[in-house]
């Protein structure tokens, strides 16, 4: 049994365990691919997800154990498979991953919660503007903590904390979860835009207004008004929709290239989470009777394979109202 173990050796599951690692804590990285684990135990590299970056002489890695500290950067759409696979079990849990599941509308924190058997006293989530590849460099970065428990949300602050990596706390996960979950479909949207040199200006609207839908999504299910103008909210929304490290923004500027999904994911290195999240906010928000057009179209685009310029005429063509 492990400290801590990090579940999912993916370009962000490998540089947060790199960065724990490099502070001399006992910790693992987990994952299920034995051919990768050989090849970083071999290496000390992760060249599949992270490439060129030398990791930590303190790592280890193996396959999923329990660990009395389980973070987990399982991609949402596997997590509740991957815990039952390996029967994890953990004393406090930390999720990195950023969706939502499909039928149920759970975040992480509700599939750890029912899959692990632990109480949300127990689980916190990390979240922020924050780019893999620049946190494995040792460029300055920000980031915050969640939990309903400040005990636990002071205690993973510490852990994580570094010159370069600085992290705040704050009690609204739920809030924070939903947010990192949205801003991925914004991302593609923004990404569609983009390839189809729809210029600034509409891009700057994409932003503005799928923010007004992500406010009324995360206010309903009891985000805080102050989450949404921090590092989690404006702060990964301006990252993931603007930086080309987005793998959601690299998805949308590949559907504007008009290539079929399948091949888009196949060239992707890692998931992007907002092609999952899009297929759960498109279900609730009719449920639950949220206004979602750009998201809506975002649906249809991926899914229904609706042409980007048709989604544009019917966003642009809606009825006329007050900001």
């Amino acid at each position: 049994m492990y400290e801590i173990c990090v579940y999912g050796a993916g370009s962000w599951g490998t540089a947060i365990a790199n960065l724990l690692a490099k502070k001399n804590l006992n910790v693992c990285l987990c994952a299920r691919d034995e051919k990768l684990i050989e090849t970083m135990q071999a290496s000390y590299q992760n060249d599949k997800y992270l490439k060129g970056v030398h990791l930590s002489q303190n790592l280890v890695f193996d396959t999923p154990k329990n660990s009395s500290i389980g973070i987990f950067a399982v991609p949402v759409k596997y997590l509740r498979g991957f815990i039952k696979q390996f029967s994890i079990k953990v004393d406090l849990a930390l999720s990195l991953s950023k969706g939502i599941e499909e039928k149920t509308f759970l975040t992480p924190s509700g599939i750890l919660i029912e899959t692990l058997g632990i109480t949300k006293e127990q689980f916190a989530v990390l979240s922020g503007p924050n780019f893999a590849l620049e946190v494995a460099l040792e460029l300055p970065t920000a980031s915050v903590v969640a939990s309903c428990n400040k005990k636990l949300a002071k205690k993973f602050q510490n852990i994580f904390n570094t010159m370069y990596f600085r992290v705040y706390t704050s009690s609204d996960y739920i809030g924070i979860e939903y947010l990192g979950a949205l801003k991925n479909i914004l991302a593609i949207a923004c990404g569609i835009s983009d390839g189809l040199n729809l210029g600034q200006n509409a891009r700057a609207a994409l932003i503005t207004r799928g923010v007004a839908e992500i406010t009324r999504i995360f206010k309903f299910f009891g985000g805080k008004n102050k989450t949404m103008l921090g590092l989690a909210g404006i702060g990964d929304i301006i990252l993931t929709t603007t930086g080309n490290l987005s793998r959601n923004r690299m998805l949308g500027l590949k559907l504007a290239q008009g290539l079929p999904i399948d091949e888009i994911l196949s060239q992707l290195k890692g998931i992007p989470e907002g092609y999952n999240t899009v297929m759960a906010v498109f279900e609730f928000s009719k449920k639950y009777s949220i206004e979602t057009p750009i998201i809506n179209e975002i649906y249809n685009i991926i899914v229904n394979k609706k042409d980007p310029f048709e989604s544009i005429t019917a966003l642009m063509s809606r009825p006329l109202k007050s900001e």
